[in-house]
C-alpha cells in the first residue's frame, strides 16, 4: 500500500527465466507493492513456471509484442497506482518508492535512464542510444507541450488508475514503440507527466529491443511515426 491505496506492478516477460525469480524477490522486498503481475508473452523457456512458484499472478498474452504485454499488464492490474518495470535486472526495485513519492501531484511519473550519474558503465546506454532517446523525448515535449522529458523509452513508471482507464481503449501499438504512444496519449487526454532519474544497470540476458543498431533505428522511426500521426489524428475519449 502507498498512502492507503493499493499498488500493482506489471512486468512484461519474454524468455526471462534467467532473472525472473530474482526480479520478483527484489520488488517484494520494497514492501509497498501489493500485487505483482507477470505477463508471459509466449516465452519458450521456464519464465512462467518459475514466476508461478513465487506466488504472483501470471497471465499469458498470446499477442506477441512488448506493447501488447504492457497493455495486458495495465488491464490486469487492480491497484490505484500501477507500476510498469522490467524483470531483466536493469532497474533497481527500490526506485519504485522514488517514483511513487511524486505521483500524488501527477497522473504519471516516468523514470529516465539518460542521466550519466544514474546508469552504470556496462548498461546498454551508449552514446547513440542515449542521444536518440533524448531527441525523441524532446520532440514529444515540444509538439505536445509536456513537462521536460529526456527519455522516450524507459519502461519504469507509475500511473494512476483514472489515467489508465482513459488510455486503455485508445492504445493501438503492440510493438516496441508502445511507450511513446503511452506518453503521447497521456498528453492528448490532458494528463500530467513528471520525469525523474532512475538507476539503470546491465541487463541479464540479451535485449529484445536495443540489442542491435538496426533494430534501434527501426524502433526510433516507428516512434516518430506515432508522434506525428497523433498530431493529425487525435482519438476521441470520454
Amino acid at each position: 500500500m502507498f498512502r492507503g491505496k493499493k499498488v500493482s506492478l506489471a512486468l512484461p516477460a519474454y524468455n526471462e527465466a534467467e532473472n525472473i525469480a530474482r526480479a520478483i524477490d527484489s520488488f517484494k522486498k520494497v514492501g509497498i507493492i501489493d500485487e505483482i503481475i507477470i505477463v508471459d508473452n509466449n516465452s519458450t523457456d521456464k519464465t512462467g513456471e518459475l514466476a508461478k512458484k513465487k506466488n504472483v499472478k501470471v497471465v499469458n498474452e498470446i499477442k506477441q509484442g512488448y506493447g501488447f504485454a504492457l497493455r495486458r499488464g495495465l488491464k490486469e492490474a487492480t491497484g490505484y497506482y500501477m507500476i510498469l518495470s522490467e524483470p531483466d535486472g536493469t532497474f533497481r526495485a527500490s526506485d519504485s518508492a522514488k517514483l511513487l513519492a511524486y505521483i500524488e501531484d501527477y497522473d504519471m511519473v516516468a523514470g529516465t535512464r539518460t542521466n550519466p550519474s544514474f546508469f552504470t558503465k556496462d548498461a546498454n546506454m551508449g552514446y547513440f542510444l542515449r542521444f536518440g532517446n533524448i531527441v525523441v523525448a524532446k520532440i514529444i515535449q515540444f509538439l505536445y507541450r509536456t513537462s521536460p522529458l529526456t527519455d522516450c523509452g524507459c519502461t519504469f513508471r507509475v500511473l494512476k488508475r483514472p489515467l489508465v482507464n482513459k488510455l486503455l481503449p485508445l492504445f493501438t501499438v503492440g510493438g516496441q514503440h508502445f511507450l511513446v504512444e503511452l506518453v503521447v496519449l497521456t498528453a492528448v487526454v490532458g494528463g500530467s507527466i513528471y520525469e525523474t532519474p532512475t538507476h539503470y544497470k546491465k541487463r541479464v540476458g540479451k535485449s529484445k529491443i536495443t540489442g542491435s543498431l538496426k533494430v534501434s533505428i527501426l524502433v526510433g522511426l516507428r516512434m516518430l511515426g506515432v508522434i506525428f500521426s497523433r498530431l493529425i489524428y487525435k482519438p476521441k475519449f470520454n
